[in-house]
């Protein structure tokens, strides 16, 4: 578990933490010809061969190059701009698919249970889950409501600079915490809290699909929140 939980952390790291979005559009754009993709597969390779922290690794880290160019490269060609999102949550889940795959090709129960002791689990776990909750679920999020959120832009109100992105980081790092040391009623606390603050917001712009719009993007922020903090808790209590 320790071997998928550390690929898992690089794929994180390699997709959303320390790809820009310049080499976004630039893969968009030139697709195989773009110079970003080879830049990002490399950053993939290295990655997981730093992460597994062993020489002998390295046809596995250049094994998840590889497939992770191919599946970037489907997306790339098969994706348009009204299924950016759907194509999105595809591509994520043929990458994890594949770190499954090539987990269980090279490691084997065996092999896993004799390295078990050699390092805590528990740190890769929660390492992942922060990174996830801190840069993958907020890209999630604002994919998913991205087509709602073109309804938005002939709207004449503005907003702080990348002010939703970092509340959205806060709010779920909050809720994560509250679900892992068991304080339940903090949650409700939470959610009350800025549910007066957005009161008097929804109130004074009589905006509908404002709204709903934020209605649906705290309840998905929430919801990510809640479910990696279970996950999480769930998954520690086999170790």
């Amino acid at each position: 578990m320790i071997i998928l939980l550390k690929l898992l952390c690089a794929h994180f790291l390699g997709d959303f933490v320390l790809q820009p979005k310049s080499w976004v559009a630039d893969k968009e754009q030139r697709k195989a010809k773009s110079s970003k993709l080879y830049l990002h597969l490399l950053l993939h390779g290295l990655l997981a061969w730093l992460v597994l922290w062993n020489l002998g690794y390295w046809f596995l880290a250049l094994a998840v190059a590889l497939i992770h160019g191919v599946i970037d490269l489907a997306k790339l060609y098969a994706q348009k701009p009204d299924s950016k999102a759907r194509w999105f949550l595809i591509d994520q889940g043929m990458h994890l698919a594949s770190l499954l795959l090539l987990w269980q090709i090279w490691f084997g129960p065996a092999l896993m249970g004799y390295l078990a002791w050699l390092e805590n689990p528990e740190i890769w776990l929660y390492a992942t889950a922060l990174i996830f909750l801190t840069a993958v679920s907020g890209i999630v999020v604002q994919v998913m409501l991205s087509t709602w959120s073109r309804a938005l832009e002939d709207g004449s109100g503005e907003s702080l600079s990348n002010a939703g992105r970092y509340i959205g980081i806060l709010e779920r790092l909050f809720v994560f915490t509250f679900v892992v040391t068991g304080n339940w009623a903090a949650i409700g606390f939470l959610l009350a809290a800025k549910s007066v603050f957005r009161f008097g917001d929804l109130k004074e712009s009589k905006d509908r699909k404002l709204t709903e719009y934020i209605l649906i993007g705290t309840l998905l922020s929430f919801g990510i929140a809640l479910g990696t903090g279970m996950l999480v808790l769930r998954i520690s209590s086999y170790f």
